[in-house]
């Protein structure tokens, strides 16, 4: 059962390592124009497959805390895989207009709708896992830890992907040369900032880092006081 939540982490790895050798063709400029359209169905792919993951360990997190007996007698390894086969699936279904050649402005509305529709569970994920905290008997190291994940992956959805889909309904937005470029280079830098989720689902990472803070924090009062003294 422990083992539940990294499998959704590293099917996120996974899919951050197909949007990184896709970037890096697309550095490259191969000329053959059919190799550059497989990559870029295939960087999407992995793209969407990332929102799915981040989804999948939003709800992990919400649900360990609001409902910790329903889901410890729920948590499969066999029901993380199906999951894991839908969030590998779907993506296919939602690139079929991409590969049937819609129309473009048609292809960004679609996408827009596609990447809104998780944001309300992040928002719902982590104020949900808030207000459960007081009543639940998890740790309070583990509630850190929860907390952190579902705070790193709604900024990183809203910084990062929330301008993509401004630009996909918003037509005005569409015409705008700027904020298309810094739109399609916040959603590359994605897979950098899932980093952080790797780094935050660790146990004990959290707790290293604000102790860390405060010896920095201590270190530097000792610092202030001892040039006042002198």
């Amino acid at each position: 059962n422990d083992h539940v939540a990294p499998i959704y982490i590293i099917n996120l790895l996974i899919s951050d390592l197909i949007q990184f050798c896709c970037m890096i063709v697309e550095v490259t400029k191969p000329e053959n124009l059919t190799i550059r359209e497989i990559f870029i169905f295939l960087y999407y792919f992995g793209l969407m497959a990332s929102v799915g993951f981040m989804a999948c360990v939003a709800l992990e997190r919400y649900l360990v805390i609001a409902w910790p007996l329903w889901y410890r007698f729920r948590r499969t390894i066999k029901i993380s895989i199906v999951v894991c086969f839908v969030v590998w699936a779907l993506p296919l279904v939602f690139l079929l207009p991409l590969y049937f050649r819609v129309d473009f402005h048609i292809l960004t509305i679609i996408f827009a709708v596609v990447f809104l529709v998780p944001l309300p569970l992040f928002i719902f994920s982590l104020v949900g896992t808030l207000k459960a905290l007081s009543a639940s008997r998890v740790s309070s190291h583990e509630k850190r830890r929860i907390v952190a994940v579902l705070v790193v992956v709604l900024l990183t959805y809203i910084f990062l992907f929330l301008p993509s889909i401004i630009w996909g309904l918003e037509k005005k937005a569409r015409y705008s040369f700027t904020f298309h470029y810094l739109t399609f280079t916040f959603i590359k830098l994605s897979p950098l900032a899932d980093l952080f989720l790797y780094i935050f689902i660790r146990k004990g990472a959290v707790d290293k880092m604000l102790s860390s803070l405060c010896c920095c924090k201590m270190e530097s009062n000792d610092i202030s006081r001892s040039t006042m003294t002198e």
